[in-house]
């Protein structure tokens, strides 16, 4: 494989890093704002097509720097209108993302890590292992790639569910969704969380902060932890603490995935007991039927959609809002827990073998 390319990628620069990598060129501060309202506005990523800079200008540009999308390695269309990308990175890693139409709202599920090292049993992606950490501009390559690619116009909606645990990539996401603020709104972000209370409480010092998704999947320790392996470090009486801590705008509720799983965590005894454990909490619940994967236990199936419906309606008797997610691009593969992308740095690896 060849050696990557050692000039920086502007993609995932805000435009204040912009304008101090650009200051050695001598240039007013206006070309930086140019350069970034190019790659980030229109999405013009070559530097030869910027007319509105000098020719010596995008010569220097180019020269010094470069603007690297991930390469598009595969891509499959689902009967339902959801395409999944993998995208294969310069190191030969791969990860997976998501575009999800629906109606009048567009949705990108993306991967913050290649891999992930948490292992929770339900999921594929942490069947394979860890991988590391993506950078900023891997991060926002995924967006502007499908952006691209779909042609993509108008408001967009994004949820770090794809492959990795943000919590533990925190910096390069932050850096992330400051390069695309003033494209997509915080408020139009949601980060996906195993619960991990450390990157909790940094994320609740944020000034501006995305909406917050909690893996939660069982209303007590034990079952958690056998799904959940971080649960053992981080039980629920401390992660709920930390979430009733955590600053919440009016009109802003803590959303809680749970799957559902057949025999194991579905029964109207175990609505009740999730019920009282949100108990005081600004909470809405998403219930997700358990999306079966050769690789996970081969006992573990979706309930009936009676049953589903039932624990939903339990739930909303409890006083909580609950919806139904919707299986969406299940027959490529790209539900809920179905990224399986790993490249080199994850090769080899099959289930993580961590303790926590």
């Amino acid at each position: 494989m060849a050696s990557p390319d050692p000039r920086p990628n502007l993609l995932g620069l805000t435009r204040e890093e912009m304008a101090a990598a650009l200051a050695p060129l001598g240039e007013p501060t206006y070309r930086a704002r140019q350069l970034w309202d190019a790659i980030h506005l229109r999405l013009v990523l070559d530097f030869a097509a910027m007319t509105e800079l000098s020719r010596p200008l995008r010569a220097a540009l180019a020269e010094r720097f470069r603007i690297t999308l991930p390469a598009v390695a595969d891509r499959h269309a689902s009967r339902d209108g959801t395409t999944k990308y993998l995208f294969r990175l310069e190191d030969g890693a791969t990860i997976e993302a998501v575009d999800i139409p629906d109606r009048h709202r567009r949705t990108l599920c993306i991967s913050s890590q290649a891999g992930c090292a948490l292992a929770c049993r339900f999921c594929v992606t942490g069947y394979w292992g860890a991988g590391r950490n993506l950078t900023p501009a891997e991060i926002v390559g995924q967006v502007w790639a499908i952006r691209t690619l779909a042609a993509i116009e108008g408001r967009l909606n994004l949820v770090f569910m794809g492959m990795g645990e943000p919590l533990l990539n925190l910096d390069a996401v932050r850096s992330a969704l400051a390069v695309m603020a003033p494209t997509i709104s915080p408020r139009r972000i949601t980060l996906s969380t195993a619960g991990l209370v450390p990157g909790l409480d940094e994320l609740a010092r944020w000034p501006e902060r995305p909406h917050l998704a909690v893996s939660l999947h069982a209303p007590d320790d034990r079952r958690r932890s056998e799904l959940m392996p971080v649960n053992r470090t981080y039980p629920l009486a401390e992660l709920l603490a930390a979430l009733r801590r955590f600053p919440l705008e009016p009109r802003r509720r803590h959303t809680f995935e749970y799957l559902l799983i057949a025999g194991f965590n579905d029964a109207d005894g175990d609505a009740s007991a999730l019920a009282a454990l949100l108990g005081g909490l600004r909470a809405k619940v998403n219930l997700i039927p358990f999306n079966p994967d050769p690789v996970l236990p081969a006992e573990w199936q979706p309930p009936a959609p009676e049953r589903v419906a039932a624990f939903r309606s339990r739930l909303e008797r409890h006083g909580l809002t609950a919806t139904i997610r919707k299986r969406r691009g299940d027959d490529v593969n790209a539900a809920c827990g179905q990224l399986r992308a790993f490249g080199r740095a994850a090769r080899g690896f099959r289930r993580s073998q961590l303790s926590f």
